[in-house]
Order: structure tokens, then sequence, then C-alpha cells
């Protein structure tokens, strides 16, 4: 398949772009290199650096027909989607937007889109949380989110364009950007390294269901053969972890000491998320097969090989 994946020089979309080519398929990205990086596009895969909302994202599309977009470009972060609504709206539904209209104008034949588990459902009423579970978003990001998949089902009935929404736990792993707000996992790891101390936001008792981006690809290579109505599907572990408890495993895999220092709760930020995968091992064959342990393991000592005093 000639398959087009937006944000694929970013960290999760870096590593689905892996996978679609170890799998044999055509792949190109798009990415506008605000978060992502060059060196992360395997070699010989063409990158596109280009906004989507802007026409030559529009255009790039018209012109390579592909038959699959893969969309993980995204403005992720939930505290900057509070303090600026208006910029996430642009880049969440008015950018997949543009690409979708040029996508059902050019063959476009499937769509694997990035939505959210951890945002998207809001406070849980019961967990863990199953693509069935009422949806009530605290923040912008996930309000954006939910509106694509919206959007996504109008594509689906009126010009016969199938989805895959999966709705990813907090992903974490090798190539996560520590510098921003978004990845806990990412921003502990590199202050500790960095001998600072780690900032644990409120009482460090929420709880996140963190999955492994190698998982993550394969469900996105899954979602290609999923022949299926059209759905939402969770891709999580089912077990949840609070923040310090997080921390101590991410300590205990880097084998040193660390402060922590507390500060205020964000807005925007709900308390408690975990998800119900039971769909996905039915619907795409697939099971998350490394333990938060492994998973921290190997991404601590990703981080310490590229780690600089």
């Amino acid at each position: 398949m000639k398959i087009l994946v937006t944000g694929g020089a970013g960290f999760i979309g870096s590593h689905v772009t892996e996978i679609l080519v170890a799998a044999g398929h055509q792949v190109h990205v798009l990415d506008d290199l605000s978060t992502g990086r060059k060196r992360n596009v395997p070699r010989g895969v063409p990158l596109y650096r280009l906004d989507i909302r802007d026409k030559a994202a529009a255009d790039l599309l018209a012109r390579e027909w592909y038959d699959v977009l893969v969309h993980h470009a995204a403005q992720m972060d939930v505290r900057r989607s509070v303090e600026d609504p208006a910029y996430d709206l642009s880049v969440n539904l008015a950018g997949f937007l543009n690409l979708m209209e040029a996508g059902r104008q050019s063959g476009l034949q499937r769509v694997i889109f990035a939505s959210t588990g951890g945002a998207i459902y809001g406070e849980p009423e019961e967990a863990p949380q199953t693509e069935s579970h009422v949806l009530r978003p605290v923040s912008p990001y996930g309000i954006t989110k939910l509106a694509a998949e919206k959007y996504l089902h109008f594509y689906a009935t009126q010009h016969d364009i199938p989805y895959v929404a999966l709705r990813y736990g907090n992903v974490y792993g090798p190539r996560q950007n520590p510098h921003g707000e978004a990845g806990v996992v990412a921003i502990f790891t590199q202050r500790i390294l960095d001998g600072m101390p780690v900032v644990i936001n409120g009482d460090g008792l929420q709880t996140r269901d963190y999955v492994f981006v190698e998982d993550v690809a394969r469900a996105n290579l899954a979602a290609l053969d999923y022949a299926g109505p059209s759905c939402a599907i969770n891709i999580g572990t089912g077990r949840e972890t609070d923040v310090r408890a997080l921390f101590e495993q991410i300590r205990g895999a880097l084998g040193v000491s660390a402060r922590v220092r507390h500060a205020p709760s964000k807005k925007g930020e709900q308390r408690r998320s975990v998800l119900g995968c039971a769909l996905a091992q039915s619907a795409l064959s697939w099971v998350p097969t490394a333990s938060l342990q492994e998973g921290l393991q190997e991404t601590v000592d990703w981080f310490a090989s590229q780690w600089q005093p």
C-alpha cells in the first residue's frame, strides 16, 4: 500500500513509519518538524516538511493519491490546549479536515487515526474504561480528538472512507520529547539524568495507563488489515500506575538517587485513566507485549545512551 504518515518524524509516528516500511509498504512522511526530528525518519522514506493546515499539504495528497492516511500530526499537549484552545482547534481539527477533504477527492481508501484514550473519556464512571464508556473530555485536546472521530464517521458514511481510530493510553518509549509538557516518562528520565529534581504536579496519586511505543506501532500495522466496521479501539494495557510509583520505577531503572518536589495540579488534567482493551484483542488480534518494567528499562537505556553532560 502507498501510505502517508503525518507526524512521521515525531515520537510515535516515527516508530509507526518504521514498522510500516519493514512490512513492505511504500511510505511517505509529512511533518512540519516543529517537534519531530528529521533523523527519526528511516533512510529512503520521502519527508515533506509541511504544516497540515496549509494548502501545500492538501496538494500533496491530491498529487500522490495515497491508499491510506495514518494521521499522527497533532497538537498533543493537554495543558497547551487549555491555555490556547483556538490553536488546538486549528491544528487538530482544521488541519485534519484539510487533509481529509483532499484525500476524499484523490482516492483515499482508509484512515488510521491517532486518537486518545487518556483524554476522550474524562473521569471514569467505571474502570477500566471501554470504548462504550461515556465520552466527557475535560480538555480542548480531548474535545478536538472526539470531534475528529465524529468527522471520520461522516467521511465513512458519506464518502465511503473506512477508518480505525486508535485511542491510545499514555504512550512512552525511545525518542519521546523530554522538553515539552507531555510525556512524563521522558521528562522524568531526562531530569534525573541531568541531576535536577523531578516535579510532580499535585499529590502524585493520579493514574495513567502506560503503553510502550513499539506495541502502539504494532497496533497501527494491525489496523491496516482490519476488515470490520469503522470504529474506535482502545490501545493500552488495562493497568494503571500512579505518578509516584512511575517515578520510583524510572529511578530504579536508572539506578540512581533523585529528588522530588511537588507543584500545584494542572488545569485540564483528569485524575484517573485506565483502558479496557478486549476489543483490540478481538478485532486486531493485538495485545501489549511489553511490561511496564521492560518498557521503562528500554526507554531509560535509550535516554542514557543519548545523554550528554
